[in-house]
């Protein structure tokens, strides 16, 4: 996918609408840090970033988890820097170090709900003891799968979004809140 010229990117961000500032994200992920420490706090659990939006979410949720844990991650795909998901490749899938652990799997949506169903599935597998799924955000009414992740962020509307490991082709994962891209830039 080629580089975003700055126009684009400016004219992009100019038409995004802000769904969630910095404070909601901030509560959000509080709020995931004590549902996950009630079910894990005392597991000593393994956790799997998923890469590459999970990363933002997995480095901003571990210094509010305030129990032992380890950090690996997994690397499965559908999108590949388009906007719409394919078929699942697997780039990095951590077969041994998820067998006999409680397992964390942190990314940064569930949207249609195809990737973190397989990547929990992959842990189970795996000969994981547990999995626990968490999630920075969810979109309402995207799912293709009955799936739902075990700890929920934030609940957004079914648009295209981005922001806070959430990208727009490969871009915008670092923005200071969750915005909905407009209509015509999709």
């Amino acid at each position: 996918m080629p580089k975003m010229s700055a126009d684009h990117y400016a004219a992009v961000l100019s038409r995004a609408e802000c769904l969630v500032d910095q404070s909601g994200v901030d509560a959000a992920l509080d709020a995931m840090a004590a549902d996950i420490a009630a079910r894990l706090g005392d597991k000593d659990p393994l956790v799997l970033s998923v890469v590459t939006g999970g990363i933002v979410v997995a480095g901003l949720l571990l210094p509010r988890l305030q129990f032992p844990l380890r950090l690996d991650y997994a690397h499965a795909t559908r999108y590949r820097g388009a906007l719409s998901g394919a078929d699942l490749h697997w780039q990095h899938r951590p077969v041994e170090a998820v067998r006999d652990e409680h397992v964390l799997v942190v990314d940064d949506i569930f949207d249609q709900g195809h990737t973190m169903e397989a990547i929990a599935a992959a842990c189970r597998e795996d000969g994981a003891r547990s999995v626990t799924t968490a999630v920075l955000a969810l979109k309402e009414g995207a799912a293709e799968t009955t799936y739902r992740p075990d700890v929920i962020g934030l609940r957004l509307p079914n648009r295209y979004v981005m922001g806070y490991g959430l990208d727009y082709k490969r871009y915008f994962r670092n923005l200071p809140g969750i915005y909905a891209a407009a209509d015509e830039d999709i």
